[in-house]
């Protein structure tokens, strides 16, 4: 599909806004010539349906007086487009250009003369140094997708040269001035149409723009743009909103996007930088689902651990459970009390989180007494990682630091405690969490758009993905 790589990622233009965006594309010249090869095809498919009419008419031919002629069932044969350009035009757009093309058509010609004289064949017409110039606009559709239009478009076709099939030279001659005239300006009135229906087709693909992306039951991600797009001689960058929200509810969390800036790589297609505000978001919208709590159960714990969820453990350590809920098992409750927080350095993603964890002492007949709260501040370091189209990621833990909020089993040294609330971290949560920071969120995408030769690198407030793109279009599949 025509630019179908880079109009694709480019979504949406809604003038009004101008906050700063959760996450940046910036497609590239490389990006670019991948479109343009793209729009190639569909195109040159859109210019082979050119319908020529059919032409007839009297001409005075010395010495054979009056001809009646008629050129019939013109149809394409071969449409050529060897030369071709897209260019980004500095605050403006993009311009197409194609130059040197050529269309072979074929058709039947028919002569009478002399009142009885009849005479007919074939022939074979070349138009050649045909040349196409358009510029392109991309907008924002009531739905805050992207819809594209031609603004402008010119055609001109240098030369046509016939080649006749059966009948007298003096053919050429008697058609040579008209053709030079009506079937040129036949073929210029037809493409400009064609290539500006060529792009309009465009339209019902980018309808599939995942503007808002579901993550899961409790997340959906925004993907509309924040401002117009800042197009230079080298790159056209698009700012999108990147921000979580819960399915249904669009409450804004209490921070907004820090402004960022890509680095001027150029090696891939196409550039996509992903904020801190983007991954802190999705922190405030599962927190405020409720989402970030686990219970924990010694069926949960490694058999080979030496510690179990039981009383007789914790009696070790705290004397009086042992003594007042004797050989109960426990499960514990850890969850966190306000959105975690993630901050992006160079090769380094962080997590900071604040917490509680409350232990349960389990009766017989399940009904559950508590034992002590304490609050747990912690910290994990992240490993972003891409998976399809989709941005995932695994954590390992940092520091972790335990101090007493409300005990009912009197007083108690937390210290005592630490090995055994690491190993439930280590060995219980962060494997919990892992298995949903695998599941990942997606990215920005159209139809069946694929990431390849991708790289990720987190740099300073954002985390970078240089990534070529290939597209499987009704063309068949293209790479990048």
């Amino acid at each position: 599909m025509f630019l179908c790589c880079w109009l694709v990622l480019g979504a949406l233009i809604p003038l009004t806004l101008s906050t700063d965006p959760g996450v940046k594309v910036k497609l590239t010249a490389k990006g670019l010539e991948y479109g343009r090869q793209l729009g190639m095809v569909s195109i040159q498919e859109k210019l082979k349906t050119i319908q020529v009419p059919d032409f007839s008419g009297n001409q005075r031919v010395t010495p054979i007086g009056k001809v009646k002629y008629s050129l019939t069932n013109l149809k394409i044969v071969d449409v050529g487009l060897p030369t071709s350009s897209v260019a980004l035009v500095p605050g403006t757009g993009v311009r197409l250009s194609i130059g040197k093309a050529f269309i072979r058509l074929h058709g039947n010609w028919r002569v009478k003369f002399l009142r009885i004289i009849k005479n007919s064949g074939s022939f074979d017409l070349s138009v050649s140094d045909l040349t196409v110039g358009t510029s392109i606009a991309v907008e924002s559709d009531e739905t805050g997708r992207p819809a594209v239009n031609t603004v402008d478009c010119a055609a001109t076709v240098g030369s046509a040269n016939i080649k006749f099939h059966g009948g007298a030279s003096w053919l050429y001659n008697l058609f040579r001035k008209f053709i030079d005239k009506a079937i040129r300006r036949a073929l210029e009135r037809q493409i400009c149409p064609l290539v500006t229906n060529a792009i309009s087709d465009l339209n019902p693909q980018l309808k599939t723009l995942n503007v808002l992306a579901k993550v899961d039951k409790h997340a959906e991600i925004e993907y509309s743009m924040v401002s117009s797009p800042a197009v230079t001689a080298s790159s056209l960058e698009l700012g999108l909103k990147g921000e979580f929200y819960n399915i249904g509810k669009k409450q804004e969390p209490p921070f907004s996007a820090a402004a960022f800036n890509l680095p001027p790589q150029a090696d891939s297609m196409l550039y996509i930088g992903l904020s801190a505000f983007t991954a802190n978001s999705a922190a405030f919208v599962y927190s405020a689902a409720g989402a970030l709590s686990l219970y924990v159960t010694d069926d949960m714990v490694p058999p080979a651990s030496p510690f179990r969820l039981n009383t007789n453990t914790f009696g070790v350590f705290i004397p009086q459970i042992a003594q007042r809920f004797l050989g109960l098992t426990m499960k514990l409750l850890v969850k966190t009390v306000k959105p975690p927080v993630v901050t992006f350095e160079p090769n380094n993603t962080m997590v900071k989180a604040s917490g509680t964890v409350t232990a349960y002492a389990i009766h017989p007949n399940s009904t559950l007494s508590p034992l002590f709260v304490l609050n747990l501040e912690s910290s994990v370091s992240a490993q972003p990682f891409l998976s399809e189209m989709r941005v995932a990621g695994r954590v390992s833990l940092n520091n972790m630091d335990l101090t007493v909020g409300t005990s009912y089993v009197g007083e108690f040294q937390v210290g005592l405690l630490n090995s055994i609330f690491r190993m439930v971290l280590r060995a219980v949560v962060i494997p919990v969490l892992n298995v949903q920071l695998a599941k990942g969120y997606p990215l920005p995408a159209i139809g069946k758009m694929q990431l390849v030769n991708t790289q990720l690198q987190v740099l300073k407030d954002y985390m970078l993905i240089g990534t070529d793109v290939q597209f499987n279009s009704i063309h068949g599949a293209s790479r990048g």
